[in-house]
């Protein structure tokens, strides 16, 4: 072979790498990564589809819970929701028979949407009552949560426990309650 025609066949060869490498860094990687995004992107709409066909289905469901909960909220009025709140621990201390030591009730003005009241409750009874005490305040239509609960023993056998609990109550404002 020629030297002319091997430097042309380098020179082509050289040229052919050089546009394999261009094509790959101007158009192949980057129409590669396009398509991976786009896939992800296609596999992430497909979920929020799907989330939002079964909020779609469950909606008479959701909106019927959320009524509920907008109808068992604390009353506006801060004494009534006070008078509310004490009288559903009176009702549960009677049925249960457990004494109520204190309850200390604490309004926390969260957001403009609600406000919380919350209440420190220091109560004793035996293990069965208490129980029987809990559960009647969680299963309560009163919009009622526990967040703090305190067991301890007031006697050296144990038949006697002291409770201490903390207590939040959703209020929601007027303008929640309307829509």
């Amino acid at each position: 072979m020629k030297i002319k025609n091997r430097q042309q066949l380098l020179t082509i060869g050289a040229l052919a790498v050089v546009a394999l490498f261009a094509a790959d860094k101007l158009l192949i990687s980057p129409l590669g990564n396009f398509w991976k995004e786009r896939s992800k992107r296609i596999v992430e709409l497909r979920k929020k589809v799907e989330d939002g066909n079964q909020l779609i289905k469950h909606e008479q469901s959701w909106r019927s819970r959320w009524d509920q909960m907008r109808k068992n909220t604390l009353s506006n009025n801060p004494s009534v929701a006070e008078q509310e709140v004490l009288g559903g621990f009176d009702r549960w201390s009677q049925t249960n028979h457990v004494s109520i030591t204190s309850i200390n009730p604490q309004w926390k003005h969260d957001t403009d949407e609600y406000t919380t009241l919350q209440c420190r409750v220091e109560a004793a009874g035996s293990l069965p009552a208490l129980s029987r005490f809990l559960f009647d305040i969680e299963k309560d239509p009163l919009p009622l949560r526990l967040e703090i609960v305190e067991l301890s023993s007031r006697d050296s056998e144990g038949q006697q426990l002291a409770l201490g609990l903390q207590v939040s109550g959703l209020v929601l404002t007027p303008q929640e309650r309307r829509q």
